[in-house]
């Protein structure tokens, strides 16, 4: 391969004749000559006098060429790295090794990356068999450059997340473990040697599963994962917090020795430190909860072998509950309106009090109605009307329906209310914990939607889908889980003929709202699936009103087709338009199935299989129901032909954000990084 340099420094330029010149000729000579490939970005890497963004970038692209995202296609590359010559790859492994002393910090860093990746090739294959002993000597040197032991930390930490437990036998285990207790103690006078090996604890907790059974290392880990989460460094402190939530998820058995003391450490954190201790000291209580409520099914089940149950919560309820709620009236008053990736402490509290209504049910009402009493009615402080609200939706899920119905019966008209509040988060708010009420107690008895309230809810939550879109999806959301509700599974169900009187006027106004000028596609997904909802909650009586709804929505589908077709559409709003046609497509079977079943007389009833709804995922890794469009030409016009001709159309061109698949993390280690699995579908102020 020509100069190397040059052809690195060429794969930055704003030409992008030479930039696509220049990655043409690294593709080539990879295809061709992969260990000379490998050979010269190794030397790049390593040499010191070249410039440190091209050296950062020969090991980056070393890197990938061992990486893929397709676990098949990053098989098939590490086969080909073990293919090349064993003196080759041990002369690149030497030079990358030697990146972990660099002066230049990025340079260690992409070094450590680089020997993670090479190592997730050659450690299955009992290869590099000296590379735990060396990364130990690297750290036990208290002599070396901070630098030095810093960056081979980091690469432990890497290689952790490469690969799996039995890869490594118990002696080099626990050589990395000891190699990473080093690094964590109170007396290392470097803290960014501290941090990584913090961060490296994160990721090798899969492998500590021996050493927890012994309790004197079990101890340990333990007294040092402590230590840090008091650091005056505030990194190491969170790292530290984050190794405790992995010890709760993998090690619950083991925890009943140390719960006490990391309560009080969870508590100081939760309410003196900065927001990012705070949020992985409230993510321990969550992962404790979860565990506790798997372990509840485990034990529901039945078994010879049933698991340790230490009911941490339940003990700890008194003092966890007011935790929490202080938690709530921390809300980011300057959220952005659609930030769906935001996490902030009273978006954590909350989700952390609705794990632990789920794990203790009936109890936790009694300890959080008096919070709700007393603030809800606030009218001086909307962050504590919105909290009370929170709390009140936030429990709704986990105790006794027949128990919560009286509650959320007296609560109702208020709530209703409270969506005519001064501030949008309140109202926000306020709509969500409707939704959940007739999620969770709608079906309750005595019921809490009956006929005699039913102008009332609907008044207040169509009125609602003309506030900010914010508040007006989940209006449409509140609106959903009316109709799955509170309806029943048959037509004779008494509140499927309170609601037709309104059906048109509620169908008319979910139109309106996804049309709205300022709707995003999460307010017209809400409000699409909403209609959807309320047409299979009808009767036989709107049947010449949902077949009306035919050309109305192949109206829209036409015009989002020629939309597309216009040659000044750009590839943004092709993608917006292809997300709306989804949606449409989404509710034209819909309408379609309820007219074929009305038309053929066949006893009407709902798919056994329904989508996730909103309280169990976020609103991004959503699927929508699968529908399949039956008899079309059954229709009134007949136009079955046309419409299997849109849906086609239309399916190959548009892929709704809320079909496509969203990437799990690989494996235990990865969880931390990636979990917001048990987000909620909460209020705005919470995103």
């Amino acid at each position: 391969m020509a100069d190397i340099t040059a052809i690195l420094t060429a794969t930055q330029s704003a030409d992008a004749g030479a930039r696509q010149a220049a990655e043409e000729q690294l593709k080539n000579a990879q295809e061709s000559n992969l260990a000379g490939f490998l050979t010269g970005l190794a030397s790049e890497l390593a040499n010191e006098q070249k410039p440190p963004e091209v050296r950062r970038l020969a090991g980056l692209i070393l890197k990938n060429a061992l990486d893929a995202r397709d676990e098949t296609r990053k098989a098939d590359l590490q086969q080909k790295w073990l293919a090349v010559d064993a003196g080759t790859r041990a002369a690149i492994k030497q030079q990358v090794w030697n990146t972990l002393g660099s002066n230049t910090p990025e340079i260690r860093h992409t070094g450590a990356q680089a020997v993670a990746k090479i190592a997730g090739a050659e450690i299955p294959a009992k290869q590099w068999p000296d590379l735990v002993t060396g990364l130990q000597s690297n750290v036990a040197n208290t002599g070396a450059p901070a630098g030095l032991r810093q960056a081979t930390l980091e690469a432990l930490g890497y290689i952790c997340e490469e690969i799996d437990s039995d890869h490594l036998s118990e002696g080099e285990v626990n050589a990395m473990l000891t190699a990473i207790f080093s690094g964590m103690r109170k007396e290392e006078p470097d803290v960014e040697v501290r941090l990584a090996a913090t961060v490296a604890l994160s990721n090798a907790m899969y492998f500590a599963e021996q050493n927890f059974e012994r309790q004197h290392e079990r101890d340990h880990i333990m007294q040092v994962t402590c230590e840090c989460t008091v650091c005056p460094d505030v990194r190491v402190r969170q790292a530290a917090y984050e190794v405790l939530v992995g010890v709760a998820e993998n090690y619950y058995d083991k925890l009943a020795p140390y719960i006490t003391a990391i309560f009080n450490l969870t508590t100081k954190a939760t309410k003196e430190d900065e927001e990012a201790v705070a949020l992985q000291a409230i993510e321990f209580w969550s992962a404790v909860c979860e565990e506790e409520v798997a372990i509840q099914e485990e034990l529901e089940e039945g078994g010879s072998n049933p698991p340790v149950y230490h009911k941490f919560v339940e003990q700890a309820l008194g003092q966890l509950v007011p935790m929490l709620l202080e938690t709530l009236t921390k809300q980011d008053e300057d959220q952005v309106e659609d930030g769906d990736d935001a996490w902030n402490v009273a978006m954590a509290g909350g989700t952390c009090l609705g794990l632990v209504a789920t794990c203790v049910r009936d109890p936790v009402v009694d300890a959080v109605m008096p919070f709700i009493t007393a603030n809800i009615s606030n009218q001086t402080e909307w962050r504590a009307r919105e909290a009370a609200t929170f709390a009140f939706g936030s429990i709704l899920e986990g105790p006794d329906g027949d128990k919560l119905a009286p509650v959320a019966s007296q609560a109702l008209p208020f709530l209703l209310a409270a969506t005519k509040d001064a501030n949008s988060h309140v109202r926000d708010t306020t709509a969500w914990t409707i939704g959940r009420v007739f999620e969770f107690v709608g079906a309750a008895s005595p019921p809490v939607v009956t006929p005699a309230n039913l102008n009332e809810i609907l008044t207040a939550l169509v009125a609602a889908l003309q506030d900010k879109p914010f508040v007006a999806g989940k209006a449409c959301w509140a609106l959903q889980r009316l109709a799955v509700s509170c309806c029943g599974e048959d037509d004779s169900h008494p509140m499927r003929a309170a609601l037709a009187p309104y059906f048109q006027g509620t169908v008319q106004a979910l139109l309106v709202a996804s049309e709205r000028g300022d709707a995003e596609f999460g307010l017209r997904m809400e409000a699409y699936e909403s209609l959807n909802e309320i047409i299979r909650a009808s009767t036989a009586e709107a049947a010449a009103v949902v077949q009306h709804l035919i050309p109305v929505v192949m109206q829209k589908l036409g015009a989002t087709l020629d939309a597309i077709a216009q040659p000044g559409a750009s590839a943004e709003q092709k993608e917006k338009l292809g997300e709306t046609q989804g949606l449409l497509c989404g509710t034209l079977q819909t309408i379609v199935q309820d007219v074929f079943v009305r038309r053929g007389g066949a006893k009407r009833a709902r798919r056994a299989v329904r989508r996730p709804d909103h309280g169990d995922a976020p609103p991004r890794s959503r699927r929508s129901r699968e529908h399949r469009a039956r008899g079309g030409d059954a229709v009134r016009g007949r136009p079955g032909v046309r419409l299997r001709r849109v849906l086609r159309e239309v399916r190959g061109r548009a892929v709704p954000v809320h079909r496509r698949r969203v990437e799990e993390p690989r494996g235990v280690r990865g969880v931390q990084r990636h979990r917001r699995r048990r987000r909620r579908y909460l209020p705005r102020v919470r995103r």
